[in-house]
């Protein structure tokens, strides 16, 4: 865990391109895990990542699998 990146609130609605309130709301919902530092809160890669999977509708298809659809 010590190795972990963490990003902020502003930055992971930055990078989502969505609200930070939005970002609260997955917090508080305890829908994305979160890490309460005293400053504010921090979002680990990994459960930014994992957040992100849940929600997806299909698993991403693999490189070799998507060339054969262009």
């Amino acid at each position: 865990m010590p190795h972990e990146q963490y990003q902020t609130v502003r930055e992971v609605a930055d990078r989502l391109k969505v609200a930070e309130a939005t970002v609260r709301h997955w917090i508080r919902a305890r829908d994305l895990r979160a890490i309460d530092i005293g400053k504010g809160w921090r979002i680990a890669d990994t459960d930014l990542e994992a957040f992100l999977m849940r929600h997806e509708t299909a698993p991403r298809m693999p490189e070799a699998d998507t060339a054969s659809l262009r």
